[in-house]
């Protein structure tokens, strides 16, 4: 077993012991569970915060091939997505959810759960704790959900051990489960955040010990390259260290920038961005099994870039983003849904692009080149060892078979990469 292995049956050993002590109610088969982060259910040290939670209920029924779950009162959760027990049980068929609005007691309509996620295919992907699942969809403050799960085909059935996964991304000091209102740090109106990271990139959390350093020529020479753009950090937007078990691993360099998005929901505002991230932390987390947050980077609809997964934003960390291209890029996903209609934003394309032109740079990647790089895996769209040519800022899709980035932000990639050559953070401008 790997050391996170066994520090993970540790860490479940105590949180049963948790469940236990809070009065885990289980009603006609059904556990309704609730996973706090290790800092607990409650309040933060002492600083006025709460930590993210994860609640659970399970979709238990004799039918095969169906799952239903009537209304049903819940703890307070802002982000939803349905798991299952073996991540190598791809998923076939639709889930569809509706929720009610804490505030005002209201049903939304069906929404469906997009079934694109795979678990990574480094050793991260490989533990005993790793579960398949949707997307998460971010529903805002709500207490109610119902849901409804059909498997599509003569074959499948519904997975073993299907669950409803509901996350509420607790609280900042400044409350509201918002967080700091980066709502106009970059390319938005002006909020009264905590700036941004900018100037010299931060490195790894103090203590944090690469599982993977770098290695090769990247290591030793990398091209100078402009002051990074500005960049809210993990602690600004309230990310719950305590989730994460494992230092960071590292690539050789950065060969390509993937770009995604969140799916869900447009109907969020700037100053729920961070409160987004947190549920997402939690879910890839406490949902997925993984050891961080899978994206390198957010984007919110403002232009708002965040500090992703752990390791340092100018370092050639090792996401969970693009299954089979992993091991070659970083992962840059705009918050909303660009399939179903949403169009990303002016503010959101400059972001993007900005970001992308300076995280190639360091490696003296061209953001208007292309790639060829291995793929890793079976992707749907690549066979494993098969050779990919790639745009170096490609999109999700480009690598994996998916929707993923949705129709609008995929068309915009062009003029986005376009955009990066000329940005004043790309290598040489």
């Amino acid at each position: 077993m790997s050391p996170r292995g066994a520090r993970a049956r540790r860490a479940n050993g105590k949180k049963y012991a948790t469940w236990l002590a809070a009065g885990v109610v289980v009603l006609g088969g059904t556990a309704v569970t609730a996973a706090a982060s290790a800092g607990g259910e409650g309040a933060g040290p002492g600083d006025g915060t709460r930590s993210a939670k994860a609640h659970a209920l399970a979709l238990d029924g004799k039918d095969p091939k169906r799952r239903a779950l009537p209304r049903t009162g819940t703890p307070t959760f802002s982000l939803v997505g349905v798991s299952w027990e073996d991540s190598g049980d791809t998923f076939e068929g639709t889930a569809q959810i509706r929720t009610r609005e804490a505030a005002t007691g209201e049903w939304s309509e069906w929404h469906d759960l997009d079934f694109d996620i795979r678990a990574p295919e480094s050793t991260e992907g490989e533990e005993p704790e790793v579960r398949g699942a949707s997307e998460p969809l971010w529903v805002g403050p709500s207490d109610g959900v119902e849901a409804r799960v059909v498997a599509d085909g003569e074959e499948t059935a519904v997975p073993e051990a299907l669950r409803l996964d509901m996350i509420d991304p607790g609280e900042t000091v400044k409350g509201k489960g918002n967080g700091k209102d980066n709502g106009g740090t970059q390319g938005g109106g002006k909020g009264d955040a905590e700036p941004p990271t900018s100037g010299a990139p931060t490195g790894p959390a103090p203590g944090a010990v690469p599982a993977q350093e770098p290695t090769g020529p990247a290591a030793t020479t990398i091209p100078t390259a402009p002051t990074a753009p500005a960049v809210v950090s993990r602690a600004s937007w309230g990310a719950d260290e305590s989730l994460v078990q494992d230092p960071p691993s590292y690539l050789n360099e950065v060969d390509a920038v993937f770009v995604h998005h969140t799916a869900g929901t447009n109907d969020y505002t700037c100053a729920d961005s961070p409160a987004v991230i947190r549920a997402i932390l939690t879910y890839h987390v406490r949902t997925n099994g993984w050891n961080d947050v899978g994206y390198n980077f957010f984007v919110d609809k403002c232009g708002t870039v965040f500090e992703g997964r752990a390791g340092g934003v100018d370092r050639p960390v090792l996401g969970a983003h693009t299954y089979g291209f992993n091991s070659y890029s970083s992962g840059v996903s705009l918050l909303g849904d660009y399939e179903n209609g949403g169009t990303p934003t002016a503010a959101a394309r400059q972001a993007i692009a900005d970001l992308a032109a300076w995280k190639l740079g360091l490696h003296g990647v061209d953001p208007e080149a292309e790639v060829a790089l291995t793929a890793a895996a079976d992707t749907g769209v690549w066979k494993k060892g098969q050779v990919a040519t790639l745009n170096t800022i490609s999109g999700h899709r480009d690598g994996y078979a998916t929707l993923c980035p949705g129709a609008t932000l995929y068309s915009a990639l062009p003029g986005i990469r376009t955009t990066a050559g000329a940005s004043p953070y790309a290598i040489g401008n």
